[in-house]
C-alpha cells in the first residue's frame, strides 16, 4: 500500500473548482494511476481525503493507493496546482509518498481520522438515506468499525456538512447527489488484524469518489 501527500494552492482555480466539486479530484487523482484495476467504472485501491489546515486553511490531498503514483501530470500541466516550493516549510517534499507496510495486531490502539459518508437502509434493496443526527452517525462509525475487525474506544464528529457531488454529468444543480459528510477522530482497538487489514485498503463506507473513506491510523501518543 501507497500513502501520497499533496500540499495544494489553494489560489490555483483547478484547486478551488475541485474542492467545490470532489469528483473532479477523483478524476484527476485516478491520471496518476494509469494502470490501476477498474471495478463498476471506477479504479479500485484509490482512496482519498482533503484536510485543511486549521490556521492557513491551506489543502493537504491525502491519496491511498495499492500502486505506486506517478504525479508528474500535476508538474507539467498545471505547475500552479501545488503549492510552490518558496511556500512549504523547509525541507518538505511536494507532492511526497511512500509505501506503508502495516503492521497490525490483536490488542493494539490506534489514533484514527476518517472522513465519510454515514448512511443507512430503510429497507433491503431500499435507496441508501443520510445519517444527520451525531448520535446516528457514531453508532454508524460504531457498526464500521466492529465490522471492520476494531473496537471503537472513543470518537468525536467534526465537519458534519451536506456535499453535492457531479458523480453524472448534471447541468441542473439541482439535480446533483447529495451526501451527508462527516469527519471523525479518535482512538480505536484491533481485535482482527486481518480483517483490519482488509477494511483500511477496501475504504470504510460508501461515496469513494467523492474523497470519503479513507481511515488514516497513527500510534496513540502519550
Amino acid at each position: 500500500m501507497y500513502l501520497s501527500r499533496l500540499i495544494l494552492n489553494p489560489r490555483s482555480r483547478q484547486v478551488q473548482r475541485e474542492l467545490a466539486d470532489p469528483y473532479e479530484m477523483h478524476r484527476t487523482i485516478c491520471r496518476a494511476f494509469p494502470n490501476a484495476n477498474f471495478k463498476d467504472n471506477e479504479p479500485s485501491g484509490i482512496l482519498f481525503r482533503v484536510d485543511l489546515h486549521p490556521k492557513t486553511g491551506v489543502p493537504t490531498l491525502l491519496v491511498q493507493s495499492l500502486q505506486p503514483p506517478d504525479w508528474s501530470h500535476l508538474l507539467s500541466n498545471r505547475k500552479d496546482y501545488l503549492l510552490d516550493e518558496a511556500a512549504l516549510p523547509l525541507g518538505v517534499e511536494n507532492p511526497a509518498w511512500k509505501e506503508v507496510n502495516l503492521q497490525l495486531h490483536r490488542g493494539q490502539r490506534l489514533a484514527f481520522r476518517l472522513r465519510a459518508n454515514p448512511t443507512k437502509r430503510l429497507k433491503e434493496n431500499a435507496k441508501r438515506i443520510g445519517l444527520f443526527r451525531e448520535e446516528d452517525q457514531l453508532s454508524w462509525l460504531e457498526r464500521k468499525i466492529e465490522s471492520a475487525g476494531g473496537q471503537l474506544i472513543s470518537a468525536h464528529v467534526t465537519g458534519k456538512a451536506e456535499l453535492r457531488g457531479k458523480l453524472f454529468t448534471e447541468k441542473d444543480d439541482a439535480r446533483r447527489m447529495r451526501f451527508v459528510s462527516a469527519q471523525f477522530d479518535g482512538v480505536l482497538q484491533i481485535k482482527d488484524p486481518e480483517s483490519f487489514a482488509n477494511y483500511l485498503t477496501a475504504g470504510i463506507g460508501s461515496g469513494k469518489g467523492l474523497g470519503f473513506g479513507l481511515l488514516s491510523i497513527a500510534p496513540v501518543r502519550g
